[in-house]
């Protein structure tokens, strides 16, 4: 099996364990055939992108124990859809974003210098 590349085309790190993140819940952000969502872009939730995003229809921050999902809250690290990143970017609410541990299949929807913009300098949270 490849490896997955971030979008600098080195290894693909670990965005979170705790909580953890994945489209496969193995803390990274790749992305498979089984992903129709592209949850390739590691992000670092404020609290205005997640009220965005409830506003939008996806509530990250409410817990639903029946998926072991805990709820976001303001810090964490999550594998967001590309395309939601995108759109919450256009609306002036995008989070920073954890490049080393972001998929490089992030490129096909997000230039790197947009994604350079919202940096966080270190890779690890």
């Amino acid at each position: 099996m490849e490896k997955s590349k971030n979008v600098f085309g080195g290894t693909l790190v670990s965005c979170s364990l705790s909580p953890l993140t994945g489209f496969y819940r193995d803390g990274c952000c790749k992305t498979g055939i089984e992903d129709r969502g592209t949850h390739t872009v590691c992000a670092q939730m404020t609290e205005e992108f997640l009220s965005y995003t409830k506003s939008m229809g996806n509530d990250l921050s409410t817990p639903i124990p029946s998926y072991q999902f805990p709820g976001l809250k303001p810090g964490d690290y999550w594998c967001l859809c590309a395309l939601r990143w995108k759109e919450a970017w256009e609306a002036g609410k995008a989070p920073k974003v954890k490049l080393e541990a972001t998929s490089e299949k992030t490129l096909s929807y997000i230039p790197i210098d947009i994604l350079e913009e919202y940096a966080i300098n270190s890779i690890n949270n």
